[in-house]
């Protein structure tokens, strides 16, 4: 717009040029300054017009006044004077990471941390944010287009460092994980509303230890699954100790009570019985049995 206007003033000027030094040339004097004219007009008509994309806003501004009310997507009719400034307000993400190449500055760019303890811990983080649409003015007038650089970063930053020293390296490392970043979240969030952004997910992505927290941390770990390695085996052996002894209980009861009332006519009809089943087999074909006190018995199936 801007462009256009200017050219169709010097349009105009250069019409007015040439008619006043009366040279061969003064009769494009006219032509010029229509020409100029319907060129500002065309500049003044286009800057009427704004498109704002989905999931943007505009914001619109005069002469460094930022006015309150947003443009929202779609085609617009606006003071062909006002300057409007786009702001994306869908979901943003900014990560720190130590790896190359992953996160949104080169280099390692993962936050170095002191925790409780004293030692160091690197930690790769990102952010989930969105700019509010309703306080987007808010943040061009007092914070300016680049939001990034002088909020999301530095704040992330700074609450991670304040709240890393309630937590010794192993608990951030293991059992303290959830809750320490359940709290900077709560942290982060309430420094980002207050500056118009709107923290919507807090991912802490990994959490590097010393090399020599690490093996101890290891050890440990081994240590435990060898003592509960053993705590098994030693259940299992109790169990077969136990199945051993119901089996030899029940071996004494049998034979308590088959020592009891099992009488010697008993055993002898028992016996009589067998010896019978074998005559009848096909493989059998005497016996001799020896009763007591009386002669030899032969059965035969003959």
């Amino acid at each position: 717009m801007i462009l256009l206007i200017i050219i169709g003033v010097i349009l105009i000027i250069a019409g007015f040029s040439l008619k006043d030094n009366g040279n061969p040339l003064a009769k494009f004097s006219n032509p010029l300054r229509i020409i100029g004219f319907l060129v500002i007009l065309l500049g003044l008509f286009s800057s009427m017009f704004k498109q704002i994309d989905a999931g943007k806003v505009g914001v619109k501004s005069l002469y460094g006044n930022v006015e309150p009310e947003v443009l929202n997507s779609g085609l617009h009719i606006i003071n062909p004077l006002l300057e409007v400034t786009i702001f994306d307000i869908q979901t943003q993400n900014y990560t720190m990471s130590a790896i190359h190449g992953e996160g949104a500055q080169e280099g390692d760019d993962a936050i170095r941390v002191l925790s409780n303890d004293g030692l160091e811990v690197v930690i790769d983080l990102t952010v989930l944010y969105r700019v509010s649409s309703q306080e987007a003015p808010k943040i061009l007038r007092g914070i300016g287009e680049n939001y990034i650089d002088k909020i999301v970063r530095p704040v992330t930053r700074t609450r991670i460092r304040d709240n890393a020293v309630y937590y010794d390296a192993v608990a951030l490392y293991s059992t303290k994980r959830n809750e320490f970043q359940h709290r900077i979240y709560q942290s982060i969030e309430q420094d980002f509303k207050k500056r118009g952004l709107i923290l919507e997910q807090l991912l802490i992505r990994n959490i590097n230890l010393p090399a020599s927290v690490k093996a101890s941390i290891e050890s440990k770990i081994n240590a435990e699954q060898d003592a509960q390695k053993m705590q098994f085996v030693l259940q299992k052996e109790k169990q077969e100790a136990e199945r051993k002894r119901v089996e030899a209980q029940g071996i004494a009861d049998y034979q308590r009570i088959i020592s009891t009332n099992l009488t010697d006519k008993q055993l002898q009809y028992e016996q009589i019985k067998a010896q019978k089943e074998l005559a009848a087999s096909a493989n059998t074909k005497i016996i001799f049995m020896n009763g007591k006190g009386n002669a030899p018995i032969m059965l035969s199936d003959k």
